[in-house]
């Protein structure tokens, strides 16, 4: 375990040149006192670590000392080579550049390695996109894909309900989920006091060009943090309405299949306690009765809609129809 922790403070010091002994501590997750013992190891290993004095001070290593990757285990080696991933990469025009790395890091390797990455090839492949979905990368993205490498500020025209909308937007971001890339970036103020970060699609966005400024990156951002934030605010504002039903077991536990993840926690946490069959009355959030009335038909006879009216309507009208339609399947059998 101390091994694996030197190692990690060496390569720290070695990308970001200068780290105080606090800043480290959070990194590696120990005390400050731990890393005064480390360095002092280091130091008597013949790892030339210095501390320079002062405010602007910390824990440096020697000009041009580089340490080689000859202490990575066969296990990292291979690990690190599926946290490259081609098709994304491609995508964002990235492919050359992540082929030139992985080779200079396949050279580094001691020769008993150097086949991690055709191991980790053949038992490990990421295939992003859902189901039934169009691969071809948006147009726009390669271009997002430079300007968020080289902060620049963009110009978009994004298609917004039935509408093109500009955005000046500064690009911190790039996000794949389920296929489908989005955008995170900082829109500046644009006459309503919004300066924070906001999501695109970027399928939606029918032109990008450089607005020939480059912005400074909030060094505190953080990006999964952000993604996690908006998404989630995202599925709470669309869940602006609600409906009462009734759940079998299997229907409990398959809710998760079928309506977004908040609205499924909010359905098994209001839920009462079961009756004689089992069942569990709830209040399930939901972004309309029509979005609820296609999410619910795919849990078929193990809901019952209890209200509102309108939507156990349509879902008794549907399961007539249902019947009728096999009724007279099995009649004519």
């Amino acid at each position: 375990m101390r091994v694996a922790r030197l190692i990690s403070l060496v390569l720290l010091l070695q990308s970001r040149e200068t780290m105080t002994a606090a800043e480290l501590a959070r990194e590696l997750e120990v005390s400050e006192r731990t890393i005064y013992r480390d360095v002092l190891a280091l130091s008597a290993a013949g790892v030339p670590v210095y501390a320079d004095q002062g405010r602007a001070g910390g824990y440096r290593l020697l000009d041009g000392y580089r340490t080689r990757l000859t202490g990575l285990s066969r296990a990292e080696a291979e690990t690190l080579f599926l946290s490259g991933l081609p098709g994304p990469a491609d995508e964002m025009g990235l492919a050359d550049v992540l082929g030139v790395a992985q080779l200079k890091v396949t050279a580094a390797l001691p020769v008993g390695l150097r086949d991690a990455a055709g191991r980790a090839r053949q038992r490990f492949h990421l295939d992003a996109p859902g189901w039934f979905r169009q691969a071809d990368p948006p147009p726009a993205l390669a271009h997002l894909a430079r300007a968020t490498w080289q902060d620049q500020v963009v110009r978009l025209d994004y298609r917004r309900s039935g509408t093109e909308v500009a955005r000046t937007v500064q690009p911190y971001g790039l996000v794949l989920k389920n296929g489908t890339w989005y955008l995170v970036g900082r829109v500046p103020d644009i006459g309503r006091g919004n300066d924070g970060h906001r999501i695109y699609r970027v399928d939606r966005i029918a032109a990008v060009e450089p607005a020939g400024d480059v912005f400074d990156r909030d060094r505190r951002f953080d990006l999964a943090e952000v993604w996690a934030a908006g998404t989630a605010d995202f599925v709470r504002s669309i869940l602006v309405d609600e409906v009462t039903v009734r759940l079998s077991p299997a229907g409990l536990r398959a809710l998760r299949w079928a309506v977004e993840a908040p609205a499924a926690q909010a359905a098994r946490e209001a839920a009462g306690p079961p009756d004689g069959q089992g069942w569990v009355h709830t209040r399930l959030p939901v972004e309309s009765p029509d979005v609820a009335y296609s999410q619910l038909q795919a849990l078929g006879p193990e809901v019952e809609v209890l209200a509102p009216a309108v939507l156990r309507d349509r879902m008794c009208d549907a399961a007539r129809r249902l019947a009728a339609l096999y009724g007279d399947a099995v009649s004519q059998r």
